[in-house]
């Protein structure tokens, strides 16, 4: 069984900056596709970014292109989400997502095997 703890949401001001944490309990992390996911309230979960097991090619939704990074330490066994110039339509339960020797370019919740509880984002105008 996977788990998956995310850290390092709170509330931070338009245009800062926040860093979040995955840290995975399973053997052969490097053998994980993990992704970031998102769900703002009234609204449906959606994908964010996510960083592919081997080759950590990584992925990104047009909505934080050129603002979020997403990079992985496998000796940690850890994913991290550097959110920057952040905007109050970034507010949401940010959740990480894990899945076995997936290599595909499509990302959905059905692709995902296993989710961590997730972490606020607050972002204030």
């Amino acid at each position: 069984q996977v788990q998956l703890v995310e850290s390092g949401g709170g509330l931070v001001q338009a245009g800062g900056s926040l860093r979040l944490s995955c840290a995975a309990s399973v053997r052969s992390f490097i053998s994980y596709t993990v992704g970031w996911f998102r769900q703002a309230p009234g609204k449906e979960r959606e994908f964010v970014t996510a960083i592919r097991w081997g080759y950590d090619a990584t992925y990104y939704a047009d909505s934080v292109k050129g603002r979020f990074t997403i990079s992985r330490d496998n000796a940690k066994n850890t994913v991290y989400l550097q959110m920057n110039s952040l905007k109050p339509e970034d507010t949401a339960v940010y959740y990480c997502a894990a899945t076995s020797y997936y290599s595909g370019t499509y990302f959905t919740i059905n692709v995902m095997d296993y989710w961590g509880k997730g972490t606020l984002v607050t972002v204030s105008s």
